[in-house]
C-alpha cells in the first residue's frame, strides 16, 4: 500500500507514533521519524524498523526546534529523494483542572500540540510543492469535539488542528496534497494512559464496542489516509473511538 513511499512521523517513540512508525514500515515505506526523550525506545524502533527491510532514519528533534525540524527535513529529502507522506503525531498534554492551569501550562501545550505542527508541516510542503504531491495527516483527538472530562488547554490544542487541517487542504490542494486529521477517542497508548480508573469506566459506558481501542488500530487508519488508496479523501476527520 506504501510501496515506494517515504513517510515522515513527528513523535515517533511515543506509544502510538512507534506503532504507526511499524504499519508504514509494513506497508513498504521508507520511515523517517523524530524524537524527542526517549532515545533508547527511539533506537530500538529504528533498528526494528530497519530489519523489515525499508530504510529508516531517526532524529532526537524537539516539536519546537526549528532549524533542527529543518535540517532534519533536508537531511530526510537528501537520503531518499523525497517525502511523500507527513504524520504530525507529536503532542503532549499535563492533567490539571482549568483553575490550576497557569500561563506557561498553557503555552507549553499550545506550543507542542499547534505550533509544533506548523512548524513541522512549513518545513516539508515546500518539498510536497515542488513534488506536486503528498498526504499530511493530523493526529487530533475527540477531546476537541466532545463533551469529556479531558485538561482543557489539550482539548483547546486538538481541537485547534481540525482547524488547521481544514483550510491547509484548501490551500495545497492546487498541488495536489492532501491534507486529512485523525481523532482517536480512548487507545491504549500515549495520552490515553493518563486517564484515571473513573474516567475509563466513564467512557466504557458510552462505547458501543465497550473497549479501548489498539493503537495499530489507528495506525492503519493513518496509512490508509496516507495512502495512493484514499485518493479521493480530503479535509476530512476521521474519527476513532469505538461508537460514542
Amino acid at each position: 500500500m506504501l510501496k515506494d513511499k517515504t513517510a515522515l512521523v513527528t513523535g515517533g517513540s511515543g506509544g502510538l507514533g512507534e506503532k504507526i512508525c511499524e504499519v508504514f514500515a509494513a506497508h513498504g515505506a521508507d520511515v523517517a521519524f523524530t524524537y524527542n526523550r526517549n532515545e533508547t525506545k527511539a533506537l530500538k524502533l529504528r533498528e526494528g524498523l530497519a530489519k523489515k527491510g525499508g530504510k529508516v532514519l531517526a532524529a532526537r528533534v524537539s516539536a519546537l526546534d526549528r532549524p533542527g525540524i529543518e535540517r532534519f527535513v533536508d537531511e530526510v529529502v537528501k537520503e531518499f529523494g523525497r517525502i511523500d507522506i507527513l504524520v504530525n503525531n507529536a503532542g503532549m498534554t499535563s492533567v490539571m483542572p482549568f483553575a490550576m492551569i497557569d500561563e506557561e501550562d498553557w503555552d507549553q501545550v499550545m506550543d507542542v500540540n499547534v505550533k509544533g505542527v506548523f512548524l513541522a508541516t512549513k518545513a516539508v510542503v515546500r518539498h510536497m510543492i515542488r513534488q506536486r504531491a503528498g498526504a499530511i495527516v493530523n493526529l487530533s483527538s475527540i477531546a476537541g469535539q466532545r463533551l469529556l472530562e479531558v485538561p482543557v488547554h489539550y482539548a483547546t490544542s486538538k481541537a485547534a488542528l481540525l482547524g488547521f487541517t481544514m483550510s491547509l487542504a484548501k490551500e495545497l490542494c492546487r498541488y495536489g496534497i492532501r491534507v486529512n486529521a485523525v481523532s482517536p477517542g480512548f487507545i491504549d497508548a500515549g495520552v490515553g494512559m493518563n486517564l484515571s480508573e473513573s474516567q475509563r469506566a466513564e467512557y466504557m459506558k458510552y462505547c458501543s464496542l465497550g473497549r479501548a481501542g489498539r493503537p495499530e488500530e489507528v495506525a492503519e487508519v493513518v496509512a490508509f489516509l496516507a495512502s495512493d488508496r484514499s485518493g479521493y479523501i480530503n479535509a476530512q476527520n476521521i474519527t476513532i473511538d469505538g461508537g460514542l
